[in-house]
């Protein structure tokens, strides 16, 4: 289990931020599945989904930096919570999937021309003997906006973005799932950017963009 409780230059789980934030949240757990759930809300909620935060250079995926951004999108909140989850001492990887969002808003559908995701990223954690599955992918605010369901994580069953919308319509279509990850495999994941962004991008840190996903 050493593979995915040590620290990489994605996932820095030894950095004083990551270290002092995942102390802090898991203070008082007594179990790991109960250290999960507290670090799954805290990404879930307080680091905001925002897509135009993509980009296609690793220094954008570092954990510490997401941390201090507060936002990012699925892959760069993944990354953020695998590294507080090994800061806590919980085995934890990445997964990734080919996903297709039937809710995507028109504004991005614009931008991007698409509705599929090759690259979706989210997290495993090693709890009570077996791999559990977590998507803190869309946090709350954004969700009660756009009226879209929450994922919610109970540290025991997976929770990953849910198939049905609100009123049973069709919301997010697990395509393909790919094999976990011990690291971010950053040159598949830029790779798949570039194809729909250009090789170029950068996150969009102004404000303009804020609260849109």
């Amino acid at each position: 289990m050493e593979l995915y409780l040590k620290a990489t230059p994605t996932l820095d789980a030894g950095h004083e931020r990551i270290v002092e934030t995942a102390r802090t949240l898991t203070r008082g757990c007594s179990s790991d599945d109960e250290k999960a759930v507290k670090l799954f809300y805290f990404v879930r909620d307080s680091i905001g989904y925002n897509v135009f935060m993509i980009s296609v250079f690793i220094e954008d995926f570092r954990a510490s930096r997401i941390l201090e951004w507060g936002k990012g999108y699925c892959v760069q909140k993944a990354v953020l919570l695998a590294a507080l989850g090994r800061a806590a001492g919980i085995p934890s990887r990445l997964a990734f999937a080919k996903i297709r969002n039937h809710k995507l808003p028109e504004h991005v559908f614009q931008i991007i021309k698409t509705n599929t995701f090759h690259g979706h990223g989210y997290n495993q954690f090693l709890l009570n003997g077996q791999w559990v599955s977590a998507a803190a992918t869309f946090d709350r605010n954004l969700c009660e906006k756009n009226g879209l369901p929450t994922v919610e994580f109970d540290g025991k069953s997976d929770a990953i973005l849910p198939e049905k919308g609100l009123k049973g319509e069709p919301y997010i279509e697990y395509v393909e799932k790919f094999p976990p990850h011990d690291d971010l495999p950053f040159h598949w994941i830029a790779e798949k950017i570039s194809e729909i962004v250009g090789p170029d991008k950068r996150p969009w840190l102004d404000k303009d963009h804020e609260g849109k996903i």
